[in-house]
């Protein structure tokens, strides 16, 4: 009788709670397998290598938090993190079936904080929202945006540098995110741009926000200091690179000194935002020193996690987990659209002599085509039967556009190279055979250089000037139709110094004429 018992008192004193959370996490662990490889892989490259620290900074500022929770966590509406936890269910679905991974690390973070409000209930869940939200400092950013974050920084902080060597009456050029010092020349790389310090010291500026006692405008001002404080001393140090190149040679720029100088740059961020948060506190009516002003209190992490163990097991959590099983059943069943590889042939085959035009390939630099990413491309100059000006072809096709691959916009791709765009504006193609389709049209210059130049994103058929809706595209087709490819299609002829634009866009009109039929064999519709 008294072993019944003994066993009886053990059952009850079962964990239920935390077990019944424990088992939600494992049935919904499926529909996240796919941004969890697409983490594990962003982590083990410089611009996110801090993030599996994230989790456990959220972690700590979590327990934290739960010293203002009541001591029992029942007895509250939960309701709502049952809705949460379904619809992150549900966009990580629409991210696995369309293939992008990005969005399966979002709805991650939804289902996180569903999670939350689900074990802790409404009224006490909801405040834990700050070391959640901390989770987006974890994720990499959609490769649209990645491309065009790191084009504009590697601009601003290219310009900024040179600024700084001007100072010291060092000549100087900048050609793009080139800078030219006459003897070396630097380029101010993807690498250099600052992203691998502006996440770190974002998540350190939010973090320090959180720990911050004082108005919230203050906080405010500490989390909106990290993007411009990391432009600022990127520049800085891609301008000291640049002067002590110019005294000492190429291999100040290269090596230990190069990581040296960037693990100087986020110290010294902390250290600003540190002395930034002495000076708010200046200006309240009871000044604190830095130690009294950021909450550091770390002496309760053990003793609140161990709450969780005490998570009261609720009927809700029942709920959510027999949904959650259903839905796992549902995903494992639900008929997925066959990825379709279209066939194709290779662009070493495409036509190298077109009504009379003669074309020379050209390849790219290893750098180029390792940014490029492309699954095949085509670069080539194609001369004229008249002998007047030539015209640049270049394809880069992509088989999957997910995961992190895809197409680079012209757009914001050209001023790296020095380029300055002018008069960009959609055009309207009329060719014969066709029905009339928009490209994205503008003039470059670059020195006494001018070309014209005419692209658009080739989607499976489908003309598209605007890179987003491009984007937007393959989401729909890979649940769709499967299909994820497309490509870049860019014609580009010089203006000669005493000819007619209108010229040069007769020349190219009447290329694409003659050249468009050709590239249904290599860009599948």
């Amino acid at each position: 009788m008294s072993i019944a018992s003994t066993n009886l008192r053990a059952a009850r004193s079962l964990p239920w709670g935390a077990l019944g959370a424990a088992a939600l996490a494992l049935a919904c662990a499926p529909f996240f397998t796919l941004g969890l490889h697409s983490l594990g892989a962003a982590w083990s490259t410089p611009e996110y290598s801090h993030g599996p620290l994230i989790p456990l900074i959220s972690l700590y500022l979590f327990a934290r938090e739960l010293r203002h929770a009541p001591p029992a966590l029942a007895h509250q509406s939960r309701w709502q993190g049952i809705v949460a936890i379904m619809a992150a269910l549900g966009v990580a679905t629409f991210g696995t079936l369309a293939q992008i991974p990005d969005i399966v690390t979002y709805a991650l973070i939804g289902w996180l904080m569903g999670v939350v409000l689900l074990v802790m209930g409404w009224q006490a869940g909801r405040r834990h929202w700050k070391p959640v939200l901390h989770l987006i400092f974890m994720l990499p950013l959609p490769q649209i945006l990645y491309w065009k974050l790191t084009i504009v920084l590697q601009l601003i902080s290219s310009q900024l540098g040179v600024m700084l060597v001007r100072a010291f009456d060092i000549p100087v050029f900048l050609s793009g995110n080139v800078i030219d010092l006459g003897v070396y020349k630097l380029q101010v790389a993807e690498a250099c741009s600052g992203l691998r310090y502006l996440f770190p010291i974002l998540s350190f500026s939010y973090l320090f926000g959180i720990l911050y006692r004082g108005p919230f405008w203050h906080k405010a001002v500490l989390f909106l200091m990290a993007a411009p404080l990391t432009i600022a001393l990127n520049s800085l140090r891609i301008g000291v690179v640049a002067i002590l190149v110019n005294s000492y040679g190429i291999g100040q720029a290269e090596g230990f000194l190069h990581v040296f100088e960037g693990w100087v740059i986020f110290g010294a961020a902390i250290a600003i935002l540190s002395l930034t948060a002495v000076g708010l506190q200046r200006l309240t009516p009871h000044p604190r020193p830095l130690s009294e002003a950021l909450d550091l209190d770390y002496r309760r992490f053990a003793p609140e996690m161990r709450r969780l163990a005490n998570i009261a097991p609720s009927r809700a959590l029942m709920v959510a987990l027999g949904l959650a099983a259903l839905a796992t059943t549902a995903l494992i069943a639900l008929p997925r659209p066959e990825a379709i590889t279209p066939q194709r042939s290779d662009f070493a085959t495409f036509p190298r002599t077109i009504d009379g035009w003669r074309g020379e390939t050209r390849a790219l630099e290893p750098e180029t085509v390792k940014v490029l990413g492309a699954s095949d491309y085509l670069n080539a100059i194609y001369a004229s039967p008249d002998r007047s000006a030539a015209v640049n072809l270049f394809v880069a096709w992509y088989g999957d556009q997910t995961g992190g691959a895809g197409i680079h916009s012209p757009e914001v791709c050209l001023p790296v190279g020095g380029w300055e765009v002018s008069d960009f504006a959609p055009h309207t193609l009329t060719l014969p055979g066709r029905a009339p389709f928009e490209v994205n049209r503008a003039v470059i210059t670059k020195g006494l250089n001018r070309q014209l130049v005419y692209y658009w994103f080739d989607e499976r058929g489908v003309a598209m000037i605007n890179d987003w809706r491009a984007k937007l595209s393959v989401i729909v087709d890979g649940v769709t139709r499967g299909r994820t490819d497309g490509a870049l299609i860019r014609y580009v002829t010089p203006i000669g110094a005493n000819e007619d634009i209108s010229v040069a866009d007769a020349r190219l009109v009447k290329f694409i004429a003659r050249s468009l039929p050709q590239m249904r064999a290599y860009v599948p519709d």
